[in-house]
C-alpha cells in the first residue's frame, strides 16, 4: 500500500520521538556508573532503581515509550517495509539534531553528508512504494 501524507507525518513522528528522547535518556542516566557496587546478583537492581527514581532519565524514556506505541498503531496502516525503514532511519537524524541542540557535538562533514544519504535514501524507500 502506498504511503500517504497521514501516514508518513506519524512515522516522522516516531522517528522525532525515538531520536529526540535519545540525548536526553543519555544525560538522564549518567551517575549509574557512581551506584554503589554490590554483589553481581543485586546489582542490576540498585541500577535500575537509580533509572526508575531519576526523572531526568524517566520522562524521556516515557516519551520514547508513546513513540514506540505510536510506532505499533502506525504499522496498521502502512507497508512494514517501508515502515521500518523510514522510521529507524529518520531517528538518526532526529537524534544528532537534538544531541547538538543540547550542546553534543556534530562532528562535521561526514556527519550531515550522512544525514543527507539517510534522507536520500528515505526518499529512494518512499518513491519505489508510490
Amino acid at each position: 500500500m502506498p504511503l500517504d501524507f497521514g501516514s508518513s507525518f506519524w512515522l516522522v513522528a516516531v522517528a522525532a520521538l525515538w531520536g529526540c528522547t535519545n540525548p536526553f535518556m543519555k544525560q538522564g542516566g549518567a551517575g549509574i556508573d557512581q551506584v554503589p557496587k554490590h554483589n553481581r546478583l543485586v546489582q542490576p537492581f540498585y541500577e535500575l532503581a537509580f533509572l526508575i527514581l531519576n526523572w531526568r532519565y524517566m520522562l524521556p524514556f516515557a516519551l520514547n515509550q508513546c513513540g514506540s506505541v505510536l510506532y505499533y498503531v502506525t504499522l496498521t496502516s502502512v507497508d512494514l517495509s517501508l515502515a521500518v525503514p523510514v522510521a529507524n532511519s529518520l531517528t538518526f537524524i532526529f537524534t544528532a539534531l537534538a544531541g547538538n541542540m543540547i550542546g553534543e557535538k556534530i562532528s562535521g562533514f561526514r556527519t550531515y553528508a550522512g544525514m543527507a544519504l539517510v534522507v536520500a535514501g528515505v526518499t529512494l524507500c518512499v518513491y519505489s512504494k508510490s
